[in-house]
């Protein structure tokens, strides 16, 4: 199912995240797109923590990152979060990093399997979540 949601959410660039050349270091940006995917479902009234709680895991399997600009020390930056799409088990999104002079930084994109959290093997996607997202569907050519 394709879909076509969007959020966007704004970080900013702590020391802490820096490296020695004063950009924000790379291994970051992971944390930073989980902020962003977690901000875009809970837009949608869907909670990680109920997910969880329902004994479903959302893995990460496939992160797929650009770097086009550094983002510096105490740099505001935005994150603009596409929900892309839905199979019977995956979710994707892509994500657009924008500094404050909305030149783009980063681009990227996830794809999380939703997976039982006793064993480990991939579940379909919930009905619930499946009906919220069904509003967003665009439809096939």
């Amino acid at each position: 199912m394709q879909i076509s949601f969007s959020q966007e959410i704004q970080l900013r660039v702590r020391y802490s995240e820096t490296d020695q050349m004063g950009f924000c270091y790379y291994g970051h940006y992971a944390s930073f797109l989980e902020s962003a995917r977690v901000e875009t479902l809970r837009s949608l009234g869907i909670s990680y923590r109920k997910i969880e709680e329902g004994g479903i895991l959302l893995p990460v399997t496939s992160l797929q990152i650009d770097y086009k600009k550094p983002l510096r020390y105490d740099e505001l930056f935005s994150i603009h979060t596409k929900l892309v799409s839905l199979s019977a088990c995956t979710v994707t999104f892509d994500y657009v990093f924008y500094n404050q002079a909305n030149e783009i930084t980063t681009t990227a994109s996830t794809t999380l399997v939703f997976t039982d959290a006793k064993s480990l093997r991939p579940v379909r996607i919930p009905n619930n979540i499946i009906d919220t997202l069904r509003a967003y569907e665009i439809a096939e050519k």
